[in-house]
């Protein structure tokens, strides 16, 4: 009985503090949306209050006067191929990784964890003069290699472990069949594994949706401006212009996409990543 109550009351303290966190993490974000309907006036004398209607030119003026719908563009330009690239270039290391014993395996294995331990701030400086020497400075393309270079070391550590998930039954009867190893690699494997490489997708999205420093530095031009670099210059011009209701409406506008991408694909993340966990 003792031990039932004290299961009970652990239980109930866990709810609690997680219902106070989700007020916590909920509440600047349902108050940030509410904000992005008001007026500028409505903001700075009913902070608090709900608007009295729905301003919806909020939106309209952050999208095309703040450049919210180019940056959002560019940002699509970006993420898109280096999501892409991401996952093709650390599924197939993975693969080999995974699956083919081979001297050095394990010294390679280690080299992509090592990326995982190297800050970005200390490659800063050398990633602005290669890529300015190679003439890929201010260009999607050069930010488009670098967001693969760091996104790779967690992609092939997962995914390796994801594909020694799969039973080896699977490649080795499509040998037998006659199949070679790049059919066995598309046709088999990838499908099998997808909810792995669905759950790094979408992590890989999170992560270059949100990434500042590496545009701010390699990405000058304002032209070439992702959605982190318009929405910091766009909240600097608000000191002079005070369109807060424009800039409240364009942070809700970037704040979309990465809780409909969550909400649709959490019980795919869940479930790639516990995969994942079993043998990595």
């Amino acid at each position: 009985m003792r031990y039932d109550q004290a299961g009970w009351l652990s239980r109930s303290i866990t709810n609690i503090v997680l219902a106070l966190w989700a007020i916590i993490v909920m509440f600047p974000m349902g108050w940030l949306i509410f904000s992005s309907f008001k007026t500028d006036q409505e903001i700075f004398f009913g902070p608090w209050a709900l608007p009295e209607s729905l301003q919806w030119n909020n939106f309209a003026r952050a999208w095309s006067d703040a450049r919210i719908g180019e940056y959002f563009i560019n940002t699509l330009l970006v993420i898109v191929p280096a999501i892409f690239l991401t996952l093709l270039v650390a599924s197939m290391a993975a693969y080999v990784i995974a699956r083919f014993p081979f001297p050095g395996n394990r010294v390679l294995f280690y080299f992509f964890l090592a990326g995982m331990l190297f800050p970005v701030f200390l490659a800063l400086v050398p990633l602005f003069f290669l890529l300015r020497d190679i003439k890929l400075l201010n260009t999607f393309s050069g930010l488009i290699l670098v967001y693969i270079a760091y996104s790779l070391p967690f992609t092939v550590f997962f995914m390796t472990g994801f594909f020694r998930t799969i039973p080896s039954a699977f490649h080795e009867a499509a040998i037998i069949d006659g199949a070679n190893q790049y059919q066995v690699f598309f046709r088999i494997m990838l499908p099998l594994a997808k909810s792995g490489l669905i759950s790094m997708a979408i992590f890989n999205f999170l992560g270059m949706w949100n990434q500042y420093i590496l545009p701010l530095i390699l990405i000058s031009k304002s032209d070439n401006y992702v959605l982190s670099q318009g929405l910091a210059f766009l909240s600097l011009q608000q000191r002079y212009e005070n369109d807060w209701s424009g800039l409240f409406a364009a942070i809700t506008l970037i704040m979309i996409p990465t809780l409909v991408v969550y909400i649709i694909f959490q019980g795919q993340i869940q479930k790639g990543l516990t995969a994942g966990a079993l043998k990595g």
